[in-house]
């Protein structure tokens, strides 16, 4: 009876540890089960395509393109009152013409007088004063004119040459500077005419004024506006002209020098070849 009582007993026991370990066998796949249908879950959200926002697209706007500076003068210049400025740049293209045939004379005109002074002593040397005459015949320059004019008169003795020299250095001295004096009346006739349209201009805005009954910036503007623009462009052409005048003066007086000295050298070599 006691040994029946033991094996049931162990039977019990057996049986109740294979239903605990069922149970949590059981609680096991459950807990596995639920983790994998949440990862599914998870797996399925992350599948799923994502909406792609709708892609902007950013019209490039081509950029402006800035005014050249001929542009801005042409359109300076318009405002600025066809009156006025018209007579500036008449002013500006005269002064510049004379600027320029000045440059161009008196270019030609420069010679390279040491070595002039050098050939005329040769000449006279080997041929006498005909061949130096026709070696200043042959020669560009105001320097070969006074030479030829004092040789010429080198017969009627020293003094005649030299009284020769002079005065024909004058003459030359005359061709050097001619139109100068207009060049220098554009210079100060720009400005000038600037002003006044500048008074013509101030005076337009009064009036403006006058008939609006009202002191309003964009009434007096305008005629501001143009009063400035022939100023500045006055001042502009006076400018541009002195730079031509002052480089015109400038290559005179280096001319002029260089002619004293040749004038004092053909004397000496006049003198040298007398005795």
């Amino acid at each position: 009876m006691k040994k029946f009582f033991s094996i049931l007993s162990i039977v019990g026991l057996m049986f109740l540890g294979n239903s605990v370990a069922f149970a949590q066998e059981e609680e096991v796949v459950t807990v596995d089960s639920t983790s994998v249908a949440a990862t599914e879950e998870v797996v399925g959200e992350e599948v799923q395509p994502v909406s792609e926002a709708p892609a902007v697209v950013e019209e490039e706007v081509a950029p402006k393109a800035e005014p050249t500076f001929h542009q801005v003068l042409k359109q300076r210049f318009i405002e600025g009152g066809a009156e006025f400025m018209g007579i500036v740049l008449v002013a500006l293209i005269l002064g510049l013409a004379i600027a320029i045939e000045r440059i161009i004379y008196l270019n030609f005109a420069t010679t390279n007088t040491k070595k002039f002074v050098t050939d005329v002593d040769e000449a006279l040397a080997s041929g006498g004063v005909d061949a130096a005459k026709e070696l200043c015949r042959n020669t560009k320059g105001p320097i070969a004119s006074i030479f030829f004019q004092g040789l010429d008169r080198s017969s009627e003795g020293i003094d005649a040459a030299e009284k020769a020299v002079v005065g024909y250095g004058g003459v030359q001295m005359g061709l050097l500077e001619k139109n100068i004096s207009w060049l220098s009346l554009f210079i100060a006739l720009a400005p000038m005419l600037g002003f006044m349209g500048t008074v013509i201009g101030m005076i337009d805005a009064f009036d403006a004024i006058q008939v609006a009954g009202d002191i309003n910036p964009a009434v007096v503007a305008g005629g501001i506006k143009v009063a400035l623009l022939t100023t500045v462009f006055g001042l502009v052409v006076a400018i541009i002209l002195q730079v031509f005048y002052n480089i015109i003066v400038a290559k005179v007086d280096s001319i002029v020098n260089k002619m004293e000295d040749a004038s004092i050298s053909l004397i000496d070599l006049l003198v040298k070849y007398k005795k």
